[in-house]
């Protein structure tokens, strides 16, 4: 090889391999640049407008609740009756998008740098995938959302107790659980992975806007979404919460014999578990923290463990394949169900599923930075594989468990959902089987961990979007957020009076609805970014080159040719490449 070719080789190494500061400009050979500088601390107009926000919305639920509750009321109505397709579509439209990612020529795409391995191995990768799919909600849905369609069918799926109502239950369960939310999720992890490790840019939700916005990301359009993007973490994170200390309070009427008590007594534990947070936040015992979620992957385990061991074991096993049948089968027709169907759809529609598409889109910035932070390294192809069957499959087991244990109970007879609200199911189900104080117990205890943890990652998020995209906010702030979290889920849950759950779920409907739109554009942005990736434009000036050349061979040469690399002449006159046809 000669000096020339030594060196010419060398250059195409050092560009794809070597710190972003020494790469040729040329967008084949660009590489991601380190985090631009950026003024740190604390963004005063992201922060500001936000907290404001967050307070005025605190003052007014503890002044005059009834009239926020009204408000509400009507914002939901407006919501579902003017914009409850625009979740119902966007969805399905978010699952379709991620699939069309993995499978077209994006898929190949490093969210990092092109010789980079991925920073976790598969196990630990998935391992934590699992963490991140468990959670209060889980907790809270998985006795009651089965045995709720099971005994109140969705609607289009026949009247309760007919023969096909277990099928019905399960399907239209994982459908709330499964592709849907982690494909929304993959959004969001995504276009934060490729921003951050590929492109180099902050990790902020309107740095992800850049291809769209231009430096108006960094401007003012870029502090309108960031804004948003903490609103609905806020809301979102406060819903979670607010299940949690619902069923907190069920838990206390069974194991502690704690009479009827009101939403004084809600308010009592979410400001306990708030203190907890405050208290962790400000000793800085993240450690203790990461300890204690271990802790409850473990137990979580443990009571799936004990439900599938005494339960109804083949009956379990057997709703894992009817339920991943049916889902399948009835998929297109739970997708494409609108309130245009009447107004029995439209309010089933607002308690369940456009409740739950609210809900995750509020958990996304949160969600999604989490699982752009351990995916570093893999390719897209990798990723929405992971992030779309891992979180599912153990959705399933979960369901088929847990749901599957107060099927069986409330076919035989057990009044599992008329013995209480939703948020006392799983106690009630508990009950029949031994220890089940211990295991009672046990859920208290898993929902306390998960409020406290929770309202820590959350509020690490709101943080990091509040003070330019850093990786470690200040207490301060991360504790402003937590407080908030805790004080905007009591307000959610007194606004809905006697039924509590109704509060939580409209207020968070409503709140989501801007994020849809940050979401959709987010997607657009993510698809012009990745246009534009080296390895894309690698691609396109092979496929070029090479079809050239064959031209030309054919032209010259007839079938008699071949394909020739040579090292250029600096003093002639060259093509545009070096790739020519040569004769045999």
């Amino acid at each position: 090889m000669t000096t020339q070719q030594h060196d010419r080789t060398h250059h195409v190494v050092d560009a794809l391999t070597t710190p972003a500061s020494d790469v040729v400009p040329h967008p084949a050979l660009d590489v991601p640049t380190p985090p631009r500088s950026q003024r740190e601390g604390l963004d005063k107009v992201v922060f500001g407008v936000t907290a404001l926000l967050a307070v005025a919305f605190l003052v007014w639920g503890f002044v005059s609740t009834g009239s926020l509750a009204d408000a509400s009321s009507s914002a939901l109505s407006w919501v579902m009756g003017d914009a409850g397709w625009l979740f119902v579509l966007t969805a399905s439209g978010f699952v379709v998008f991620v699939i069309w990612l993995a499978a077209s020529r994006f898929g190949d795409i490093k969210l990092g740098r092109d010789d980079e391995e991925p920073e976790f191995r598969t196990s630990s990768w998935v391992a934590m995938m699992f963490s991140a799919g468990m959670g209060i909600g889980l907790m809270f849905y998985g006795v009651s959302e089965p045995v709720s369609h099971l005994v109140t069918p969705p609607p289009g799926t026949g009247d309760a107790g007919n023969a096909e109502a277990v099928q019905h239950a399960m399907a239209t369960t994982l459908f709330h659980w499964t592709l849907h939310p982690w494909a929304i999720y993959a959004v969001v992890g995504l276009a934060i992975a490729y921003g951050v490790y590929r492109k180099g840019r902050l990790q902020l939700i309107s740095a992800a806007f850049e291809p769209l916005l231009g430096r108006h990301a960094n401007g003012s359009w870029g502090k309108v979404i960031d804004i948003l993007a903490i609103f609905a973490t806020l809301f979102g994170s406060a819903a979670s919460l607010g299940l949690g200390a619902l069923q907190i309070r069920s838990g206390l009427h069974i194991v502690a014999g704690v009479g009827s008590t009101g939403n004084a007594v809600i308010v009592g534990i979410i400001s306990v578990l708030t203190v907890a947070f405050v208290l962790s936040a400000v000793s800085g015992v993240a450690k203790g923290i990461q300890w204690l979620s271990n802790i409850n992957m473990v137990l979580a385990v443990v009571l799936a463990v004990f439900l599938f061991v005494l339960g109804p074991t083949v009956f379990m096993l057997n709703l894992v394949p009817t339920s991943i049948g049916s889902y399948i089968q009835d998929l297109p027709m739970m997708a494409a169900r609108t309130g245009a169907e009447g107004k029995d759809t439209q309010d089933w529609l607002a308690g369940w599923t456009v409740f739950y598409w609210a809900w995750w889109l509020s958990w996304t910035p949160f969600v999604g930075m989490f699982i752009a932070r351990i995916s570093r390294g893999r390719t897209i192809r990798q990723f929405v594989t992971g992030v779309l069957l891992v979180p599912s499959l153990v959705s399933v087991i979960w369901f088929c468990i847990l749901g599957g244990a107060a099927l069986d109970l409330q076919k035989s007879g057990t009044d599992i959902a008329g013995a209480g609200g939703i948020e006392s199911q799983l106690f009630t189900t508990l009950d029949s089987f031994p220890m089940a104080k211990v295991a009672s117990v046990l859920v208290m205890v898993l929902v306390g961990i998960f409020f406290v943890s929770g309202a820590d990652a959350a509020s690490i998020v709101m943080g990091t979007l509040s003070e330019r995209g850093t990786q470690e906010p200040t207490r301060a702030t991360v504790v402003f957020w937590g407080v908030a979290t805790g004080a905007v889920a009591a307000v959610m849950l007194l606004v809905g009076g006697e039924d509590a759950l109704n509060g939580l779920q409209s207020i968070t409907i409503v709140a989501a609805l801007p994020f849809v739109v940050v979401m959709v554009g987010l997607a657009v942005a993510l698809v012009k970014d990745l246009r534009s990736d080296p390895l894309i434009v690698r691609r396109e000036y092979g496929r070029e080159v090479v079809q050239q050349a064959v031209i030309a061979g054919v032209t010259e040469h007839g079938d008699d040719f071949v394909l020739a690399v040579e090292a250029a002449d600096p003093d002639a006159e060259q093509p545009d490449d070096d790739l020519e046809a040569a004769p045999r």
